[in-house]
């Protein structure tokens, strides 16, 4: 192919005026991207997922004496902010802090553990960094229930019980197997002729994962911080189990402040739930692309 024809402009209309008819090719490719099957199934999921949605806002905007009655997908006729009130007026910003912090945490540790980590695992070529990366990946099969005994017993003797400390460990290190298969799988897609361009230069392996590595992963470490600060904010188990005073607790835990011995606030409950999703929905949507370019990249090459 010719200079001449590469800087050729395209024609979009014929000698005459008239507008260059689509070709074949091109209706060919508009014809594949039209896929009304799918178009279906995602208004049917959408739907399933707001209705749900619909009926917690609805009910948390209902009178507590009217919250079982009637028809929980109907509005409310007499709708009243007193649940959020009841909510806001109950320490819900001690719980939301303390929620905060785990959560900012946990992304940090994760953070500063896992892309050395990932780093070594990509840029080292020998069986044993192989071994302790697979070694590493088997926590992804340990689930928490197991192991949350010997855990209580390594917090107690570490004197860490009923403190924030004691909820933010173990979080950060179950979220970690995961978040070093992601970033591992995103590191993987960086070209090695950067590693080699950068060492003729003399740079070193700290400069290259600082100036080169962490700058070219962003949509993975993306992926890490949304995925942790998750696993973060609506962790239950080890708040539940390593926490006891009213000092270190969260927002998973504050709902029971609406569950009494005759009964539960339902209406309550719900504008907690309402309250204490905002904040990592509003993370969500803004680093929404990135989570799903970083869980793409998993694989590597």
């Amino acid at each position: 192919m010719t200079h001449d024809t590469l800087a050729r402009p395209t024609r979009t209309r014929q000698p005459d005026g008239s507008p260059v008819p689509d070709s074949p090719r091109r209706r060919r490719h508009w014809t594949r991207r039209a896929n009304p099957v799918a178009g279906l199934g995602a208004f049917v999921w959408l739907v399933i997922v707001l209705i749900p949605i619909y009926a917690m806002l609805s009910a948390s905007l209902t009178g507590a004496d009217k919250a079982l009655t009637g028809n929980p997908l109907k509005p409310p006729t007499d709708p009243t902010l007193d649940n959020y009130n009841t909510v806001l007026s109950s320490g819900f910003g001690h719980l939301l802090s303390n929620t905060a912090i785990v959560a900012v945490s946990v992304v940090g540790i994760v953070l500063a553990l896992c892309i050395p980590l990932a780093y070594v695992a990509v840029r080292t070529r020998d069986r044993w960094s192989n071994a302790a990366f697979r070694l590493f990946l088997l926590g992804v099969a340990i689930p928490a229930q197991a192991v949350v005994v010997p855990l209580y017993l390594l917090i107690a003797k570490l004197d860490l019980y009923d403190t924030l400390l004691a909820v933010i460990l173990p979080t950060a290190a179950f979220a970690m197997p995961v978040s070093v298969l992601v970033l591992v799988g995103t590191l993987r897609d960086v070209s090695e002729d950067l590693y080699e361009a950068m060492a003729l230069d003399g740079a070193s392996p700290l400069r290259m994962l600082f100036q080169l590595t962490i700058p070219l992963a962003k949509g993975g470490i993306s992926t890490v911080v949304i995925f942790s600060a998750l696993q973060a904010w609506n962790g239950f188990l080890f708040p539940l189990i390593f926490t006891q005073s009213d000092g270190p607790r969260v927002l998973t835990l504050g709902l029971f402040n609406y569950v009494s011995q005759f009964g539960v606030n339902i209406p309550a409950v719900l504008a907690s739930v309402v309250l204490s999703g905002i904040p990592i929905f509003a993370v969500y949507l803004v680093a929404r692309r990135a989570l799903v370019g970083g869980l793409m990249g998993v694989g590597g090459k």
